[in-house]
Order: structure tokens, then C-alpha cells, then sequence
């Protein structure tokens, strides 16, 4: 049947009559279901010009759930007189709306009909259930600013992948994308740029167009209830404490004042890890709070991503009043230093019933924050916030501090043995800006050669986890990065086909460790570009790229040498 990701287990009955969808076609839903019919209507019904009408006497697709089934799983069965949709829960009837699309064929995926032909659906029988709760993708939208109907375009296509986490990267030092009215500099400033380096540092060449844009909180709402009708929950990165300088340009009083002129610092043109990084202030903290404030205001989310990534700390060195604040906070170094800001967010975040998620550096710099938890609980206290007691882990974060492992599986492994839950998105396995082949026509080649089989083989669980520690790792992600991406077409071509292979990791089970079969998804791929090709995908060809998809002379920094893939 072609199906991407692929089921658990599927039966088809070939003999059999398909089920004709046509004006008599009713959706029959019953509570629960009734975003998923509404979901039919739009895109099933347009694309076939049927009214699909709520009704229950007559052919029909019957949306139902069971308690039974786990929350994410479904069962779809098709037969002559009807088809049904049973589904542990709202998501799992979605998901198997899902499947009876891909059954339909790739007209089905289309916005209008191309023709009179009532559409035919093959008798069959599914069961499914994802392996993982946590199946992510990561958007940069904060390198190249992406308009609100990219993202919401990117919604529906992680949707037809059996996708359910969205990762907007909001903030970094080339631009801040979301409205905080407590600091409307942030967006009238630091969401704008002069211009824009074309590649990668090594690159001599500029767009000198100004660059910029960012989402009101309106545009939010609108992107976080899109997704959550679609059962994909949108997952906000604001990243401190390096990665900072467009808020540092909109706020200099953020910055290291007084090592470095920060009134001076723009908006950041180019790209690269950045010496620019946030003052360890109790205002930098206050300020950052006001952000988070709204921030929880807009996303739901139980997980908010804090970053803690690549934050160099040359300028905490030379600064008299970081040094002065580690010595103050008895701390051993700079590490330390960044650990208690992470730290003071993890227990900030906790208090209001959410749970911080950072790259994997926020576990470094936390050994000997254990033995003064409770003494900086007590302080704060003293000073009025409401500081959770509770334990923390050898890291010093609290237990349901989350880790995005990012370089390679070793952060995800030690923070799964330390009772951290864990979402694994390893570098050289699954970041979809990496180049797609070797050869000289791939558009601005960056990164390590990763190809459509190389992330259909990707293992999220690492070998040396034991059972319980396993079950920490809640889910993987494939992340995005847009330095190089000026615009949707650019990000087609690097997500696509890659992420139909990376949805399949996310969501089917191995028969047994290691058993992907990669000749058999290359042969489902073949119904799957049609797919693509219907909703306006621009993805890599299996030839390789269009020559309209090629950036010659722009360079890029191509890695030799991969690592292993497991």
C-alpha cells in the first residue's frame, strides 16, 4: 500500500470491492472525533469536491475511540460499505485520517479535484501505534525569518508524516522572532538585520538586503491552534545564555557593559558561534522572566526549550562583575556560571507547572550544584520568589529537566542515566541542513554527507542505555538550521525527501534491533514523491539536484569523514 511511516501491521483483501467515495459519503463522528472531521471536510473534500456531510444512516467514514487502544494508536478498517476510523484517543483517530489519505492516492493530496472520478479506496485493515511519543522536527526560524504561512504550510506537512512535535527556533543573534510586549525593542529592534551573509563565514558574499520579520502573538495563537488541531505541539526555543546578540542589540544592558561597547553591537550579519553572550545579572534575569511570561502565556507546551548551547565565556572571563558574581554565588568557574543560569530557569519554569528542555551543554557545570540546591532555595526565599524545594540530579538540574542531545548521543546518554528524559537529534545523524550526497552540484554544502538511507538507519536508543534508562529517551527530532536557507524552497530541498525517512524512525517499530528495510522503503518512496510532488514539495530528486536547486559559487563547509551511524 505504500505507506510512509510504516504501519504495524497491515491486511489488505485485494478480492474485495474499494470503497467509492462519492456525494453520498457521510462522516459519521462521534464525540471526540470531531477535529478530525472537520480535518476530512477541508482537505479530503476539497480535494475529491465532496461535501462529506455529518450524518449516520448511509455509506460512511465512522470516527470512534477506544479507551483500549494506546492514545496515539488507531485502527482503520475499509471495506465495501464503509470505512472505519477507531482511535485511542483524538490523535490516534487523526493519525488513521492520515493513512486513509495515503490510501486514497496522491489526487488525495491535492487542493482541488483534478477530474470527475469519484475516489476508490482498497479494502483494507491497519493497526498502528508510534514508538515514540516525542516525534519531532526543528524549524530555524530565527537565522532566516520564515513568514507565518511557511510555518503553517510545515504544520501540515509534518501532519501527513505522523509528526507531532514543532520546534521553533525563535531567537538568536541574527534576529528575534516573537512579540513580547513588555519589550517591544526586541522586535523593532533586534528582528532586523542589515544584511546577510551568503554561506558560510568562509563565504565573501553578502545580500545586502536588510533581512528580517517576527510573529505577533496573534500570529502565535494562530500557528499553536493550527497545530493543535492537527495534534502537533509547538515547542518555543528561546536561547540564553549565548546565542543572545539580537536581544543584546535591542537591550545592551543585557551584555558584558563592561568589557565590550554593547550599544555598539547590531543585530548580527553573519553567522557562527558568537563571543557576544548575556551578563549573569539578577536584571538579566528579571528580564528573561518577563519573556517567559508571555511566552507561557502563548504556548501551552508542558516543555519550553531554554537553549544553553555554544555560550563562550571569554567575555565572563575578563568581566570584573561576572568574576564578581561567581565569587559571590560560590562558584568554581564560568561553567558553573552558566549552570546556575540554566538552573535558575529550570526551577522559574517548574513553579509554573512546565518543564525546561535544553541542548545537551546544560548539563555541563552542574557537578557541585547538588550540595547547594537548598541553600539557594532558602536565599530565594528570603528575597520573595517561590523556590521549589525538591531534589536535583548529579547535574543539578531537577528531574524533569529534559536534554535535546545534539552532539552526538553522549549528552542523551548521560543524561538518561541520570534520570533526565532525553530527545535524541544527534549532529551527524539528523540535521537536515548537513549536505545530501558528495557531489559538487549540492547547494551550499555544509556538514557531513547524511542521505536518504543514511536517516532511514538512524537508531534514537544508543546500545549502551539498559531497559529504564531507555524508557528515558522519550522521543528524536530532526532539526533544520537556516543559515543557508533564504527561503522555503531552499528548506524544501534539505527536510525532503530526508524527513519522510526520519518520520518512519519516529514512528514504526523494528521487528527486532536493526532490521530497517531500506530497498523496501526506497520502493514505497516511489508513491511517496507523488505525494510530495501534489502538495508542492520541492525536494532532492534521487538524481540529484534540478539545476534550478544548485547555488553554484557559493561556498559552504563540506566534512569529511562521517562517523558511524550508530
Amino acid at each position: 500500500m505504500d505507506l510512509i511511516p510504516a504501519p504495524t501491521r497491515l491486511l489488505a483483501a485485494p478480492d474485495d470491492t474499494p470503497f467509492t467515495l462519492d456525494d453520498s459519503t457521510l462522516i459519521d463522528a462521534a464525540p471526540g472525533t470531531e477535529g478530525t472531521a472537520r480535518w476530512l471536510r477541508a482537505t479530503l473534500g476539497a480535494a475529491a469536491g465532496l461535501t462529506l456531510a455529518p450524518g449516520t444512516d448511509g455509506p460512511a467514514i465512522r470516527l470512534r475511540t477506544d479507551g483500549a487502544l494506546a492514545a496515539e494508536g488507531y485502527r482503520l478498517a475499509v471495506r465495501a460499505d464503509g470505512i472505519g476510523i477507531t482511535g485511542g484517543g483524538p490523535a490516534g483517530v487523526f493519525w488513521g485520517a492520515q493513512t486513509l489519505r495515503q490510501l486514497l492516492g496522491p489526487r488525495a493530496f491535492r487542493r482541488a479535484p483534478l477530474d470527475g472520478t469519484a475516489p476508490r479506496v482498497p479494502c483494507v485493515s491497519v493497526e498502528d501505534a508510534p514508538r515514540f511519543g516525542w516525534r519531532g522536527f526543528l524549524l530555524d526560524v530565527a537565522r532566516h525569518f520564515m513568514p507565518k504561512d511557511v510555518v503553517l504550510r510545515y504544520v501540515d506537512l509534518l501532519a501527513a508524516h505522523k509528526l507531532n512535535v514543532l520546534h521553533l527556533h525563535l531567537t538568536d543573534d541574527q534576529g528575534w522572532r516573537i512579540e513580547i510586549r513588555r519589550r517591544p525593542r526586541l522586535t523593532e529592534v533586534g528582528a532586523w538585520r542589515t544584511r546577510t551573509k551568503v554561506g558560510l563565514r568562509e563565504s565573501a558574499l553578502w545580500d545586502e538586503r536588510p533581512h528580517g520579520g517576527y510573529y505577533t502573538q496573534d500570529d502565535i495563537r494562530e500557528i499553536v491552534a493550527y497545530a493543535a488541531e492537527r495534534h502537533i505541539t509547538v515547542v518555543p526555543e528561546i536561547d540564553v545564555p549565548g546565542h543572545s546578540q539580537a536581544a543584546i542589540a535591542a537591550y545592551p544592558e543585557l551584555g558584558n557593559q563592561d568589557v565590550v561597547d554593547t550599544a555598539a553591537l547590531p543585530v548580527l550579519t553573519s553567522w557562527g558561534v558568537n563571543p557576544n553572550v548575556l551578563a549573569p545579572t539578577d536584571s538579566t534575569l528579571r528580564f528573561y522572566e518577563d519573556v517567559l511570561t508571555e511566552v507561557l502565556e502563548l504556548f501551552p507546551s508542558t516543555f519550553v526549550h531554554i537553549g544553553g548551547d555554544e555560550c563562550p565565556k571569554d567575555q565572563w572571563r575578563r568581566s570584573k562583575a561576572a568574576q564578581a558574581r561567581i565569587e559571590e554565588l560560590g562558584l568554581a568557574d564560568e561553567d558553573e556560571l552558566q549552570s546556575w543560569f540554566i538552573r535558575h530557569f529550570d526551577r522559574w519554569l517548574a513553579d509554573r507547572g512546565r518543564r525546561l528542555i535544553g541542548w545537551d551543554e546544560i548539563l555541563e557545570g552542574g557537578g557541585r550544584a547538588k550540595g547547594r540546591a537548598a541553600a539557594e532555595n532558602d536565599e530565594e526565599r528570603r528575597e520573595g520568589a517561590q523556590a521549589p524545594a525538591g531534589q536535583v540530579t548529579e547535574h543539578g538540574l531537577s528531574p524533569g529537566a529534559a536534554v535535546s542531545s545534539w552532539r552526538g548521543y553522549a549528552g542523551g546518554i548521560a543524561a538518561a542515566q541520570a534520570g533526565h528524559d532525553v530527545v535524541m537529534c544527534p549532529e551527524q545523524q539528523v540535521y537536515l541542513d548537513h549536505r545530501q550526497h558528495g557531489g559538487d552540484d549540492e547547494p551550499v554544502p555544509i556538514g557531513y554527507v547524511r542521505t536518504l538511507e543514511d536517516v532511514y538507519r538512524f537508531e534514537p536508543v544508543p546500545p549502551q542505555l539498559d531497559g529504564e534508562q531507555a524508557r528515558h529517551v522519550i522521543g528524536t527530532q530532526a532539526n533544520l538550521w537556516t543559515e543557508t536557507l533564504d527561503s522555503v524552497r531552499a528548506v524544501d530541498y534539505l527536510a525532503f525527501p530526508r524527513l519522510a525517512a526520519f518520520a518512519e524512525v519516529a514512528w514504526s517499530r523494528l521487528p527486532a534491533p536493526g532490521l530497517r528495510d531500506y530497498e523496501d522503503f526506497t520502493a514505497r518512496m516511489a508513491a511517496h514523491y507523488r505525494r510530495l510532488d501534489a502538495l508542492g514539495v520541492e525536494y532532492r530528486p534521487p538524481a540529484g539536484p534540478h539545476p534550478w536547486q544548485r547555488r553554484p559559487g557559493v561556498i559552504g563547509r563540506p566534512i569529511e569523514g562521517a562517523p558511524p551511524i550508530v
